[in-house]
């Protein structure tokens, strides 16, 4: 079922401060967008730590920040939402009774990428709910919670998927044929196809970020090793910046560690994120608005 509603008044509630350091940056501070499925919050604090705006959710597993300053987030699995800057929710999809979703992606010229587990295929949707394309998915191991995770599609038109259930990247084509698969051989998570042509990958309890070659070679990767004093223990989302740093989500990994970092191609980092007042334990999906 596709509900399609606009300027419907659901504002974002704001919050008061509940202390002067409630969310604690190292590096240069920046704005975060996060949302957490422990204390059933979606946010953005600013970057001097006051927090913009509040929703609460029930959870998340996919977020983006547009350019017009709108927010595509869902407040539970069965449902894509995207709000205007003042809160009000100008566009929503609702999922038929069996599925779940776990990926979205707002496309050039308004239409939407929305994954679909239980059905095992991905739709791309229109403004006024059409459905323009869908994509039959190749799943080894059907889950409706955890046939897919992240899923981006590509510039070369084909669609990325990070299959939680099969522990494997595959890409598609429009039709459904899988042009290439990489084993993880963890609960993946995150997704990305890079401009040099390799592929970003979040591996979920693989507790690493690796960057893989078409050929499946591992060209880069981040672990706990590389990182004094952090512990990568859900990787969720990993996207790669244009100066070539890569920001992390670090879910599940307790008060001890950064929610969300960022470190360079050589592994330093030069900025983290935790909240852990506002936030708690499961926080798998954050973005950083006009970044």
């Amino acid at each position: 079922m596709l509900a399609l509603l606009l300027a419907v008044p659901l504002a974002f509630t704001p919050l008061e401060d509940a202390s002067a350091d409630a969310a604690a940056q190292t590096g240069p501070p920046r704005a975060v967008i996060a949302g957490d499925y422990e204390k059933k919050t979606l946010a953005r604090i600013d970057a001097d730590g006051e927090v913009v705006w509040s929703r609460p959710i029930r959870a998340i597993h996919d977020l983006q920040a547009l350019p017009d300053g709108h927010t595509l987030y869902q407040t539970n699995f069965r449902n894509v939402i995207e709000a205007n800057a003042d809160g009000e929710t100008v566009w929503r999809y609702d999922a038929p009774k069996g599925v779940e979703i776990h990926a979205f992606q707002r496309l050039p010229g308004g239409v939407t990428l929305i994954a679909e587990s239980g059905t095992r295929r991905l739709l791309e949707v229109a403004k006024d709910g059409t459905i323009q394309v869908e994509v039959p998915l190749t799943v080894e191991n059907p889950d409706a919670h955890r046939d897919t995770r992240l899923v981006r599609k590509t510039s070369a038109g084909t669609y990325l998927v990070a299959h939680e259930s099969d522990a494997a990247v595959r890409e598609y084509q429009a039709d459904g044929t899988v042009t290439w698969e990489y084993d993880v051989g963890s609960k993946v998570y995150g997704v990305e196809r890079l401009a040099n042509g390799n592929t970003l990958i979040g591996t979920g309890d693989g507790h690493r970020v690796i960057e893989v070659n078409p050929a499946g070679e591992t060209v880069w990767e981040l672990t706990s090793d590389d990182l004094p004093n952090v512990d990568l223990v859900w990787v969720t989302m990993a996207t790669r910046k244009p100066n070539g740093n890569t920001v992390v989500v670090n879910c599940h990994a307790g008060p001890a560690n950064p929610q969300i970092l960022e470190v360079t191609p050589d592994k330093q980092i030069v900025w983290s994120f935790k909240d852990f007042d506002r936030f708690g334990n499961a926080l798998p999906v954050a973005v950083l608005p006009g970044e």
